[in-house]
């Protein structure tokens, strides 16, 4: 069996580092998942004007509306299958701003060769994930084509949504993974950002999702 990423990625999984391709290699009967631990030297909402809204996201365990430097956080993968089958991988994170500690979790699952990411405690939020290599070995994700499922399925053009940019990699100096997040929209800019280093580790897995990172509802629409 392989991971999400790798069936979606192909042959561009093999193009990444090495270090890279065991953090996205998780799959449902791996018998393991991931915990990493790091600092995020900048992390949160840098637009004053979004931060009411992000208030209110926040309590989704979504976007958050603090913005600081140096901000610890911790997360967690977990791969298992979804409640309707599909391969899937399920990340917490919490990111502790001193004066609130606040949650982002997803789920990524994989349908017909596609990754769909559904965002929040209850998966309101969907994109489009795609992954690529790049020259060097990083992976680079870019989430698109937004979805919102508020009992019907409401889509946003990107011109209209905000677009999500990740690109992750092995720092040999530091020996360590490093991220950068950005979340943009075309007319407001930079929305979120968040970019660090961080330390991380298998651990063996029963494939059952421990009851912090069970979502309160699971969406099957993509």
């Amino acid at each position: 069996m392989t991971s999400i990423y790798q069936q979606a990625m192909g042959s561009g999984f093999g193009r990444l580092q090495p270090e890279l391709r065991d953090y996205f290699g998780l799959h449902a009967e791996s018998g393991l998942s991931g915990h990493g631990r790091g600092v995020f030297d900048v992390a949160g909402c840098p637009a004053w004007f979004a931060r009411p809204a992000f208030r209110l996201t926040a309590l989704e365990n979504a976007f958050f509306p603090e913005y600081n430097s140096d901000v610890p956080f911790t997360i967690r993968n977990y791969p298992h299958a979804d409640p309707f089958g599909r391969p899937a991988l399920t990340a917490r994170r919490e990111l502790d701003f001193g004066t609130a500690l606040r949650v982002f979790e997803d789920t990524t699952s994989l349908q017909d060769g596609v990754l769909t990411d559904y965002v929040g405690r209850h998966r309101r939020m969907a994109t489009l994930l795609t992954c690529t290599a790049t020259e060097d070995g990083h992976i680079r994700m870019v989430s698109s084509q937004t979805r919102v499922f508020a009992g019907l399925k409401l889509s946003l053009p990107d011109a209209l949504g905000a677009l999500a940019y990740v690109e992750q990699w092995w720092d040999d100096d530091g020996g360590r993974f490093r991220i950068t997040t950005r979340v943009v929209h075309r007319q407001l800019g930079t929305l979120l950002v968040y970019a660090g280093a961080f330390d991380y580790v298998l651990e063996e897995f029963d494939g059952m999702l421990p009851p912090d990172a069970e979502p309160r509802r699971w969406e099957e629409r993509v």
